[in-house]
This record gives C-alpha cells, sequence and structure tokens, in this order.
C-alpha cells in the first residue's frame, strides 16, 4: 500500500515534534504541543512544576550533588585545608623564630650591659688608682721640695746672720777709727784704745 503524502506529513510532523521536546527538555525550556487547527504549538508550563518529571530531576540533583560532595571532599576542602595547615604552620614557625630572635637579643644585651658596667667599674678603679698614685707622687714631691726649699732657706739665713755680723764688725772698727780721729783733733792727743772702746760701746 502507497503512503500518501498525508500520511508522509503527518509522520514527519510527529519526528519534528518529538525531536523539538527532547531539545526543549535537554535545554530545560517548557513543552509545547502541536494544536490540532492551526499546528501553532501551546506552552504547558515549567518542567520544574511537571510532577512527570520530578523522578529524573530528583536523579539528576542527587547526582550532581553527589558529584559536587565529592568534589569539596576529595578536591577542594583538602586544598584548603592544606593550605591553612601550611599558612599556619608558617606563622608558627615565624613566631618562633621571632621568639627565638627576640630571646638572643635579649641575651645579647643583658651580656651587653654587664660589660659595659664591668667596665665602667675597671675605668673608675683605674682613675682611682691613679688619682691616688698620683697624688702620693704629689705629695712626695712636694716634701721633697719642702725639705730642699727649708735647708736652702736656712743656709740663706746663716749666710744673711754671718753677713751682718761681718758687717757690724766693719761698723765697729770705722767707729772705732772715727772716734779715735775726732778725740784726736779735739784734744790734740790720742786716746787709748780702751777709753775708745768703752765710748763705742758705750752709745751702742
Amino acid at each position: 500500500m502507497a503512503a500518501t503524502p498525508n500520511t508522509v506529513t503527518s509522520t514527519e510532523e510527529a519526528t519534528d515534534a518529538r525531536l523539538e521536546r527532547g531539545v526543549a527538555r535537554a535545554a530545560g525550556v517548557p513543552r509545547t504541543a502541536k494544536t490540532h487547527a492551526g499546528g501553532e504549538q501551546k506552552a504547558q508550563g515549567l518542567p520544574q512544576f511537571d510532577t512527570t518529571q520530578w523522578g529524573g530531576q530528583a536523579v539528576w540533583f542527587l547526582i550532581i550533588f553527589g558529584v559536587v560532595l565529592a568534589l569539596m571532599r576529595f578536591v577542594f576542602v583538602p586544598r584548603i585545608g592544606g593550605a591553612i595547615e601550611a599558612r599556619e604552620s608558617k606563622i608558627s614557625g615565624d613566631i618562633s623564630e621571632a621568639r627565638r630572635l627576640k630571646d638572643e637579643a635579649d641575651a645579647q644585651a643583658a651580656a651587653a650591659a654587664a660589660e659595659t658596667a664591668q667596665a665602667r667599674a675597671e675605668a673608675l678603679k683605674v682613675a682611682s688608682d691613679a688619682r691616688t698614685k698620683a697624688q702620693a707622687e704629689i705629695a712626695a714631691t712636694m716634701a721633697v721640695e719642702e725639705a730642699r726649699i727649708g735647708e736652702t732657706m736656712a743656709k740663706a739665713e746663716a749666710e744673711i746672720a754671718a753677713a751682718r755680723d761681718a758687717a757690724m764688725g766693719n761698723v765697729r772698727g770705722i767707729a772705732v777709727d772715727a772716734a779715735r780721729a775726732i778725740v784726736e783733733k779735739l784734744t790734740g792727743k790720742a786716746p787709748s784704745a780702751g777709753e775708745v772702746d768703752a765710748a763705742v760701746a758705750g752709745r751702742a
């Protein structure tokens, strides 16, 4: 039996309708139906609200949820956790290193302070010893100089006394000679040595 044009057309339209429904279902587009009169499509609503498709949607939802959960469990969460652990380890290491460096710096500062205090004490001791030694040397030098000055003064005083005695002796001789000359000139005769000495001694 030969196929009529109407039969071929109906078959083609049915095939096209099935293809369109399949594409629409895959793309999530609402299904449409051919009208009997004019062949126009009519919207039948969203597939999310079609109770006949809830089973398939639930299966796909469970599959996608399982895939996402598996990716989160075995890929993303381990990576994030590893990164967090590595970051925490690095921070802990940096903090430990900073504490170690701080302890070393504190120890070095304490050692430097102790060395400074020791050096200051040694310097003060050296200065005190030098001052004491200098004072002792100055005192010894002053004692030597004072002794020398005293000796020089005593010698000078002795020389002055000897010079004074010599001068006084010369003056007495001059006085005796002058008195003898004056008496001889006034009286016309020379006085005796005893008289002149008595006269000079009485005037002195």
